[in-house]
């Protein structure tokens, strides 16, 4: 019989002879996060590597401090890295759609941008100043005196040829007009019309002749006109290129050191000499004084879009909302009159534009959520550089004419931080994932309690307190952290890495202790800590297990059954896990082999406890009839089960129920037990063990202790035990018993009080043992099977 486990078996403990410290304000916290080098050292590496395409994907599951550890491993190679590049937009004055970007020194976007406004300003002083000075109105006085002596001359000459031929021209308001002339005196109307009628038609004749000469006299007006602008364009382009000249002189002196700077005022210089306009204005078009910040001023306007004058090292930047226009930048938009305008100064950054350079974290899950974000950043890291365009252009919904910036150069990191499944799928179905993507950090989920990694857990607690601002630890305090974690874990051997469930539990215990009244957070603390935890949600565990009490749901836990046993399952919600008993129940007799699992059939079962029920059969197989049919027909159920059932933790239970069945011998109600088989009896490691063995615990304390009372497990899962305080005190004083086996007869042992026995040389078991009744009652029923298909009764071969 195998015998039960001891206390020190069912724990373990932490061991504080180990620690050299009573709290922790006596030692130093981790520079280091403890138990993720793999995942740091592949941090280092991606970020280390300059070639293309040495993006990381960091991976693991919520909790790990996956962002923490990102961005401290980020910040210490940033901050050994130069300060990064300003980017701007300016006009492009050559096409007005096409607004050109500027590479700048860090600090430069700015102090560009002032020089701008300035620039404008000094202009908008000096060039009016320069437009109404002495020397400019003398020549303005000359450019009109040459046009009027021309209009004049020409008038002149007009007018004689007219007076020899008896017209006058006479010069009025409202231009030139003709008249007739006799001996120098000009004729009125009626004056005209006493005149002979043959001399009256003599006169409108010449009157006609003289006019079409007036016509063609006066159609070099309009051209002298437009010379005399073209005269007065150069005299303002002369004037105000002399103003522009000392003021942006001045400007590419500054910024000699960056040609793309100089040519962008050259560009400039060329473009306010050719509209210097708006500048000679007193009043814009809205009545007010004119001002640097008036629209016509707009093109010569600098667009900071990123800049890193207050940036130490390379840019970290993490998007929290990263959508396509947060990650690629958007060009933006004013309502007019009802018609939508834009310029270059409406071009925002996105993302990747303040992160060029350095590095951009994102979390996997959102950008792949987000709409045509996962594409555009593939084609930014493809292309390596950002090109500026609406989703509207991209889907053809809007065909109206937009800006089309010149796109930006980016040189940079992009992290990734996602769950393991998502690594995966993109691994296998995005061809592109591995091209960009080729660096995995992956963060573990816990660490062996070996090498002095307990040690190191106490420094990483010191680290979150000092981080978290939180009382000290004792040590004792310290020692049960580290057993909660192992617990967590699910594994006694290991310590969970979960660093928000850990400062979650630091910090509920420093509430604890202020509650009690404690300078340091001792073992009470966090014990009042954990069991808060529990009781705030607890309440469905409370009600199936106060059910079971009840009698509503039937579990025994005395007596013996026949083909019943206590099989433990463990429900999940949300961070609390707990045991529930289930009773499972089997039925055997004459058939053809077949074992009906009743969850399946009904469509209730998951595939791994369709897998169990196959393997135990194949056990039966395997064990009772390698030289006969296997001539029975079984059924196994959970019973009161109302929804789904999964996993093979129950295959040990529901095997013990059908040998019981086969048999005729009962089980103790007792026991309970969890394990799943393979195809040889051996019994294999389960999870959720704790939760199991105290969920059934709870039942047999509720109903009263006698000492009887016990789980069964597999042997592999004794290391990961850390049962509650409770039941290692009643295992202590003898009420109650964990059990750990490594084959199911080893377990029906335990649960029938019979030995399993071995067979001799021809394949026989004894026949008072379990096996032996066992194959005798398959034995009878090939006997069945033989008589009713009219065959000669043969005793079956045995093993």
């Amino acid at each position: 019989m195998e015998k039960a486990l001891t206390p020190g078996q069912l724990y373990h403990r932490c061991d504080l002879g180990q620690f050299g410290f009573q709290d922790t304000s006596q030692i130093d916290g981790l520079e280091r996060a403890v138990g993720q080098e793999r995942a740091l050292d592949a941090i280092d590496f991606g970020v280390g590597m300059e070639h293309s395409g040495y993006n990381l994907y960091v991976m693991g599951s919520t909790g790990l401090g996956r962002h923490t550890m990102v961005y401290e491993a980020l910040r210490r190679q940033a901050e050994a890295e130069t300060a990064q590049s300003d980017w701007c937009y300016v006009s492009n004055f050559t096409d007005p759609n096409m607004p050109g970007a500027l590479r700048l020194p860090a600090g430069t976007g700015r102090e560009l941008s002032r020089d701008m406004r300035a620039l404008v300003e000094g202009l908008i002083k000096d060039i009016p100043a320069a437009l109404h000075s002495e020397e400019y109105r003398r020549r303005t006085k000359e450019i009109n005196s040459r046009y009027k002596e021309m209009e004049q001359g020409a008038a002149s000459k007009l007018s004689e040829r007219a007076h020899e031929r008896g017209i006058a021209v006479i010069d009025t308001v409202t231009g030139y007009t003709l008249a007739p002339e006799v001996d120098g005196k000009v004729l009125g109307s009626e004056e005209f019309h006493e005149l002979p009628e043959e001399e009256q038609e003599r006169l409108g004749g010449i009157m006609e002749e003289v006019k079409e000469d007036l016509k063609e006299t006066m159609k070099q007006v309009p051209r002298w006109q437009q010379e005399v602008r073209k005269e007065f364009k150069a005299l303002d382009r002369e004037f105000a290129g002399r103003t522009v000249d000392i003021l942006i002189t001045e400007l590419m002196e500054k910024y000699e050191a960056l040609p793309a700077v100089v040519d962008y005022l050259e560009a400039v210089k060329q473009d306010i000499v050719e509209n210097v306009e708006p500048f000679s204005r007193s009043e814009g078009k809205d009545g007010k004084t004119v001002s640097v910040d008036d629209p016509a001023f707009g093109d010569y306007r600098v667009n900071v879009l990123v800049d890193n004058a207050e940036t130490d090292g390379a840019p970290i930047v993490y998007e929290d909302n990263p959508t396509y226009q947060n990650l690629m930048g958007r060009i933006e938009h004013l309502a007019h009159m009802g018609t939508l305008l834009t310029n270059f100064t409406l071009i925002k950054a996105g993302a990747l534009h303040y992160a060029n350079g350095g590095y951009l974290v994102l979390d996997a899950e959102k950008v792949l959520t987000n709409p045509f974000a996962w594409d555009g950043l593939k084609r930014v890291l493809n292309a390596e550089e950002i090109r500026i365009e609406s989703l509207e252009r991209q889907l053809s919904l809007v065909s109206t004419i937009s800006l089309e910036p010149e796109p930006i150069a980016i040189d940079l990191k992009v992290i990734l931080i996602g769950d393991r499944y998502l690594y995966y799928l993109l691994k296998e179905y995005d061809p592109e994932f591995s091209k960009l993507f080729k660096v995995e950090a992956d963060f573990s989920e816990d660490m062996a309690r070996e090498d002095g990694n307990d040690y190191r857990y106490a420094q990483l607690m010191a680290s979150l307190r000092e981080r978290e601002n939180l009382r000290h630890f004792d040590v004792q305090a310290v020692g049960r952290m580290i057993e909660y974690s192992a617990r967590r874990s699910g594994d006694g051997e290991r310590l969970s890495l979960h660093m928000g469930n850990l400062v979650d539990l630091m910090q509920e215990a420093d509430y604890c202790a202020a509650r009690s009244g404690h300078n340091l957070i001792q073992i009470e603390d966090v014990d009042a800590a954990i069991q808060g935890r529990v009781y705030r949600a607890d309440q469905l565990r409370e009600r199936l297990h106060k059910e079971v009490l009840r009698g509503t749901l039937l579990i025994d836990t005395a007596g013996s059954q026949l083909a019943q046993i206590n099989a433990l399952s463990v429900i999940q919600l949300g961070e609390q896990m707990f045991g529930v008993p289930t009773r499972v129940s089997a039925t055997a007799r004459y058939g053809a082999g077949e074992v009906v699992d009743i969850e399946r059939e009904v469509e209730q079962g998951g595939s791994l406890h369709s897998k169990g029920v196959l393997i135990l059969s194949a056990y039966l197989g395997w064990r009772y009839a390698k030289y006969q049919p296997l001539s029975l027909s079984a059924s196994l159920v959970f019973e009161q089960t109302y929804g789904g059932v999964d996993g093979d933790s129950a295959s040990a239970a529901e095997l013990c129920a059908l040998l019981s069945a086969l048999s005729d011998v009962p089980i103790r109600q007792s026991l309970a037990i969890t394990g799943a088989i393979n195809q040889h009896g051996e019994v294999q490691t389960i999870g959720g063990v704790c939760q199991k063995i105290e969920g059934f615990f709870d039942i047999c304390k509720g109903r009263g202790l006698n000492g009887d009372q016990g789980v069964i497990i597999p042997h592999s899962n004794v290391k990961d035990l850390m049962l509650r305080r409770d039941v290692i005190e009643a295992v202590e004083a003898g009420s109650f018993a964990v059990y750990a086996v490594r084959h199911v007869e080893e377990a029906m042992e335990l649960l029938t009080g019979l030995p399993a026995g071995a067979p001799d040389e021809r394949g026989r078991f004894p026949a008072e043992t379990l096996n032996g009744r066992v194959q005798r009652r398959l034995a009878e029923w090939t006997l069945l099977h033989q008589r009713l298909a009219g065959q000669p009764e043969e005793e079956p071969e045995m093993e």
